[in-house]
């Protein structure tokens, strides 16, 4: 992997060389990465791979155009032929108005510290065991009848990002996965379900035999499962589906949405859109958090914004290009890669959690879902409406009690948004999270 002085000189070149080619103004990302993994299905092994791979992209502008050239290639003969194809592209496609780079005073000057690296390459041995033995946990559990494997793997990449409005920033992130799928029944009775999780630290990494056995379990659970009925009732969404919605959030409040006029929630800023004492959250500086980063993809210094306070959204969510389109300041919240521009994204996005654990949430209703895995993409942005193949467990008398499968739960984003309630069991496992959630009424509609 390239040492981030090697990595900073080498950009610092290339956007000088870009500006004696006749740019006005550019930057230039690379991202350096290895990648490891070990799969494996029965106690067989797969497949092991190691995988190295050196992604540069170069974007200039001239006037209000720009153009995004990209090669994996750091000889200086192809470097020299990438200037010269994105200058050439700059001079030919259409303007945009919005398009252009930082002001000075806009950029990050003093990064945090965030942890986001663990430094000590796994060996194959350490990931095929944790596989193994995260499998073999799962095939123990009563009832699994067949499995579908598991997979560990380790990830790290080197982030630079240099611009000819002076700014220089390079940072490196690691990840540990662990996942396995299992089936349990046989003949027409038969479930599958699945567990994975991920981590900065593999001093985070859950045992692999806790992360097996609830898959395992999981699966099983599942056996027996009816059609589901059809009405409104109570929806509960299991943690592992609740941070769905807030995907829909992010991308109803994303800066291009709203400047396209293409979100539900276009007129609802500073308007209450969840129920009083919601809180919403984006942290881009949470410690060893799987979607941190110490500066954004324009080198703007980010930091932590509570997006919905006591139900009141706050924020929209920001590059420079959707902030100007708006006649607004950027949020920080550009993200980028290297064969494409800047555009407004989360962080590690969260709701807080909630007063009620997930079974006095439940404990409440006589009747209800819980979903524990959809399906499709039924749900329009720009007007919020929402329907989703589901599948999970019916509830009765504020407890679990059968699973079901082919049912339909649909709904309009602002009304379940309006009509949400969280648990108090939020754990911060996929970059974007929520706790348990409830919502009171929804139409659940039997296959």
């Amino acid at each position: 992997m390239t040492d981030s002085a090697d990595s900073l000189q080498l950009l610092d070149d290339l956007i000088k060389q870009a500006k004696a080619a006749g740019a006005e103004a550019a930057d230039a990302l690379l991202v350096d990465s290895i990648a490891l993994s070990h799969a494996q299905r029965l106690g067989a092994l797969e497949r092991l791979e190691r995988e190295e791979s050196h992604d540069l992209g170069l974007r200039v502008l001239i006037g209000r155009h720009q153009a995004i050239a990209s090669t994996t290639d750091t000889a200086p003969a192809a470097l020299a032929e990438l200037v010269e194809r994105a200058v050439a592209m700059a001079r030919a496609v259409p303007e945009d108005r919005y398009c252009g780079l930082a002001e000075p005073g806009q950029l990050a000057q003093s990064p945090p510290a965030i942890d986001l690296i663990d430094e000590a390459e796994p060996a194959p041995e350490v990931l095929i065991e944790r596989a193994r033995a995260c499998e073999d946990a799962a095939r123990a559990v009563p009832g699994v009848s067949n499995s579908e494997g598991a997979e560990a793997s380790w990830h790290r990449s080197a982030v630079t990002l240099a611009a000819s409005n002076g700014f220089s920033g390079h940072y490196a992130v690691s990840r540990h996965g662990l996942g396995v799928a299992v089936v349990a029944g046989a003949g027409l009775d038969m479930e599958r379900d699945y567990e994975a999780v991920s981590c900065v630290h593999a001093a985070d990494l859950e045992a692999p035999e806790a992360i097996g056995r609830r898959a395992g379990e999981r699966t099983v659970r599942r056996l027996g499962a009816r059609k589901g009925e059809t009405g409104k009732v109570p929806v509960v969404f299991d943690p592992r589906v609740s941070r769905s919605l807030l995907r829909h959030l992010a991308g109803a409040i994303n800066g291009t949405a709203i400047a396209r006029d293409t979100s539900f929630l276009k007129d609802k800023m500073g308007e209450a859109v969840f129920a009083p004492g919601i809180t919403v959250v984006d942290d881009p500086h949470r410690p060893r958090g799987l979607r941190s980063k110490p500066f954004d993809g324009e080198g703007i210094g980010n930091g932590r914004r509570v997006v919905v306070e006591d139900g009141k959204l706050t924020t929209w969510i920001l590059d420079l290009g959707s902030a100007r389109q708006l006649g607004l300041s950027t949020t920080g919240h550009a993200a980028r890669g290297t064969t494409s521009p800047p555009s407004p994204s989360v962080s590690n996005f969260y709701m807080e959690a909630g007063s009620l654990s997930p079974e006095a949430l439940i404990g409440e209703l006589q009747q209800g879902f819980y979903v524990t895995e959809m399906m499709g993409m039924g749900v329009n942005g720009v007007t919020g409406d929402y329907s989703q193949g589901a599948t999970g467990f019916w509830i009765e008398g504020g407890a679990l009690a059968h699973p079901v499968n082919e049912v339909t739960i649909a709904g309009n984003l602002k009304d379940m948004f309006a009509k949400l309630t969280p648990a108090s069991d939020l754990a911060f496992r996929y970059g974007i999270d929520a706790p348990t959630l409830r919502v009171e009424s929804m139409t659940v509609a039997g296959m």
